[in-house]
């Protein structure tokens, strides 16, 4: 067999074919930075809603495929029921640990390689080392929740919309259906895509010389949320004769705007005059919506089939007139609601569950004695710590943002730019629709929260950059003055 003499260029596909050999090395060590709470636990880490996710997966293909239609098919989103159905097949949670840590660690790699440039591999490697070790996204790319798929889809719309020059044809279609399954994973992903994309078309407009091309990249986002929308519309209409965006969605504004306090009054004052069914569970309510929803003897959880569609059914006319009746004292404690959200982001959530243990018999029966076994289900996970160390690292990085952010304007930077619009836009809204709409909880806090650490670590590589840059001017500059 001939060889190419080490003196001679390497030929362009053998080169190109190693280039992609190494980004693919990079992407699966990073993947493998990402996974390691899931090896650290002994087992992916999950969450009551997990088991609900695991189980209808086949109830719904078994509707799609088969069409073997059942009478209920949960609550929570099919598209990432469905998703994960072929990594797990009711056998083992690890596949679907994998393929959610490939995928992080994939669309990371787009995003630090679009400000980064130079050396690339090992920056990635360090930015996800770090990003693994100090924030929660290693511990929620192991997660079998859909929760990390929302800020992939915020990502791959950064990516397609301010920097689709570093994309080739293949990775900009790889962004595509990431970011679909994102947006249709949970309904707060479709709701802050649908306020993200109106806010990117906002600051195109704003860009007068990219004008042109910026809003061209905001209609392809909008046209992948209308895909989403359609999915979510055409399945939902197909399992229950009619197009909606939710499923069967249980009341949450009514939870909320009860366990709020001015709900409560309401029924109080209203009760015997009103025609509303949850009257007839008042002696049932809380000042918890979780336990108003799902507590066993919750004032929805515990209704019967027939008053649950009606307290559904009634749900908006009643939340309107809670506004009308107390509309001061509703908006003071949503604005505390959403202040409290936005405070809270620490790794909790891994609790030991016996209701998740036993969920196993019938979801995963082969997994049971795996789990039972996880530093999870026997409570030696370190949460406060790792919740301590999460803390620090955010408010480093919140330094770092808002030292970098005025020097934009002296040397800008689109992609810079329009990446911290995104992260500041998201990590708002995302606490004011979980914490005024649904309930404060510190997972919905952390699912987003590392992005503000990611934002940090690549204001970092830009000054790097442009060091480097001016350091290799220099340098020509003085070889090129005569003597």
């Amino acid at each position: 067999m001939s060889q190419t003499p080490p003196d001679q260029p390497i030929p362009a596909p053998a080169r190109k074919a190693r280039t992609r050999l190494q980004h693919l090395a990079a992407v699966l060590l990073g993947a493998l930075f990402l996974s390691w709470p899931a090896f650290y636990n002994g087992f992916p880490l999950l969450y009551p809603d997990s088991m609900t996710y695991l189980g209808d997966g086949r109830i719904v293909a078994r509707a799609v495929f088969l069409h073997q239609f059942s009478p209920y098919y949960g609550v929570r989103s099919f598209f990432y029921s469905l998703g994960i159905l072929p990594f797990h097949w009711n056998i083992s949670p690890w596949p679907i640990a994998f393929l959610q840590s490939v995928l992080v660690a994939w669309v990371l790699w787009l995003v630090v390689r679009s400000i980064a440039p130079r050396q690339t591999h090992l920056r990635y490697l360090a930015v996800v080392l770090v990003l693994s070790l100090l924030t929660g996204v290693s511990w929620f790319s192991v997660f079998v929740m859909p929760d990390i798929l929302g800020p992939l889809a915020y990502l791959a719309l950064y990516l397609l919309v301010f920097a689709p020059e570093t994309l080739s044809r293949a990775e900009r279609f790889s962004l595509y259906p990431i970011a679909v399954w994102g947006i249709t994973a949970h309904a707060t992903h479709l709701v802050l895509a649908a306020g993200l994309i109106l806010l990117l078309a906002m600051y195109a407009a704003l860009e007068r010389r990219r004008f042109l091309s910026r809003i061209k990249s905001v209609e392809k986002t909008a046209a992948i949320l209308a895909v989403a929308a359609a999915a979510q519309l055409a399945l939902h209409g197909y399992l229950y004769g009619k197009p909606t965006l939710n499923g069967e969605r249980p009341p949450y504004l009514m939870a909320r705007i009860i366990a709020d306090g001015p709900g409560r009054q309401y029924l109080e004052t209203h009760c015997a005059q009103a025609q509303w069914a949850i009257c007839n569970r008042m002696p049932l309510h809380s000042d918890d919506p979780d336990d108003f929803l799902w507590g066993d003897d919750g004032a929805y959880a515990g209704a019967s089939n027939g008053e649950r569609g009606l307290i559904a059914q009634q749900e908006m006319p009643f939340v309107k007139a809670v506004l009308r009746a107390y509309p001061r004292e509703q908006l003071l404690k949503s604005a505390a609601n959403f202040r409290d959200q936005l405070n809270a982001f620490g790794i909790y959530g891994f609790d030991p569950n016996s209701w998740l243990l036993d969920q196993f018999n019938t979801v995963l029966p082969l997994a049971r004695s795996s789990f039972a076994a996880s530093r999870q289900q026997r409570s030696l996970l370190p949460l406060d710590e790792f919740t301590a160390i999460q803390f620090c690292t955010v408010v480093v990085s919140l330094g770092i943002v808002a030292v970098s952010i005025p020097f934009l304007w002296r040397w800008p930077n689109p992609k810079l730019a329009g990446l911290s619009v995104i992260v500041v836009a998201i990590v708002v809204a995302n606490a004011f629709v979980t914490g005024v709409l649904s309930m404060v909880d510190d997972r919905y806090g952390c699912r987003v929260i590392w992005l503000i650490p990611l934002l940090a670590a690549l204001f970092l590589l830009d000054w790097l950059n442009r060091w480097e840059t001016g350091k290799e001017i220099r340098a020509r500059t003085n070889q090129e003055r005569p003597d």
